[in-house]
């Protein structure tokens, strides 16, 4: 398989590059603002650009897990959100599907509302943000042009990453420093680690399935209860977190509550392992050991 990744920078696109690799895949790579060696600069946005780096490569999948996912930003400038998220994809899958390619849209709980999660592939979206409407706009708009594309929603997705920017190199940072976190008690979801989601992007390609997917870890907890987790996986002192109900956050873009996502669908055709909490934390402090990043 040759796979074509638009946004190879980020803590998805890395452990794509990654995993395509060591499965014996042909990979191209872009990046968008964090140089990546071997992967060329991108704009999204840039349709003419993106059309050509598309003919160039000769895919036979496009992964593109580039995005705006600052959810408080995107809520701030929903003009840049959209154009990012729901545009630019809809414009690479379009030239995909011209060039025989098929495509990987990368979504988000975030188009549910958290009323009463966790949900199903098949369960109503009702995005509460501007993200999330963005992210569900993107997602029916490929569906609905692309026949041969993949929509795969995860959340949470933590594990070895270049800039080392997720929620648990956060919390190793604050934790060594003494710095404290307050951490919501209330946002319930099912946390992914990243070489899993890579793998299992990579396999649904492999096997050309296609549709909505739910890709994310085995079990549904709270963020503060995950950070719990982190630090005994990562042996750190957790007196310094707080946890807080979301609503003291002061954020700008509201956050679904009661989430998760239901794995049953991706779990009956898949042999990629979707860890939970415990294993996936286990596995990224065995990974950064072994680069001496820990």
């Amino acid at each position: 398989m040759r796979a074509l990744i638009i946004g190879a920078s980020g803590q998805v696109g890395g452990a794509l590059l990654e995993a395509l690799r060591a499965r014996g895949h042909d990979a191209v790579a872009t990046y968008g603002h964090h140089p990546v060696e071997g992967a060329s600069r991108l704009d999204v946005t840039d349709a003419a650009a993106v059309e050509e780096a598309i003919a160039a490569a000769r895919p036979d999948w496009i992964l593109c897990p580039a995005g705006l996912t600052h959810v408080d930003y995107c809520e701030e400038h929903p003009d840049e959100a959209f154009a990012v998220n729901r545009d630019a994809p809809l414009n690479a899958a379009r030239v995909g599907q011209r060039l025989g390619a098929g495509f990987v849209y990368f979504s988000t709980e975030y188009v549910f509302d958290g009323d009463r999660g966790p949900y199903a592939e098949d369960d109503p979206a009702r995005p509460l943000s501007r993200y999330g409407l963005s992210k569900w706009e993107g997602e029916r708009a490929i569906l609905a042009e692309v026949p041969r594309s993949l929509t795969l929603r995860t959340t949470v997705v933590y594990g070895p990453e270049r800039q080392q920017k997720n929620f648990v190199y956060q919390l190793i940072r604050n934790c060594r420093s003494g710095q404290g976190m307050r951490i919501p008690s209330d946002q319930v979801s099912s946390p992914t680690y990243n070489p899993d989601l890579a793998a299992a992007t990579i396999e649904l390609c492999e096997r050309g399935l296609t549709g909505v997917y739910h890709v994310a870890g085995a079990g549904v907890l709270d963020r503060f209860a995950f950070a719990r987790i982190a630090c005994q996986a990562f042996d750190l002192d957790p007196s310094g977190l707080t946890p807080v109900p979301t609503a003291a956050l002061g954020q700008k873009a509201p956050r679904p509550l009661k989430g998760g996502l239901v794995i049953a669908k991706a779990r009956a055709v898949l042999r990629t392992q979707l860890r939970t909490p415990e294993e996936g934390l286990r596995a990224m402090r065995a990974a950064l050991e072994r680069h001496g990043a820990v």
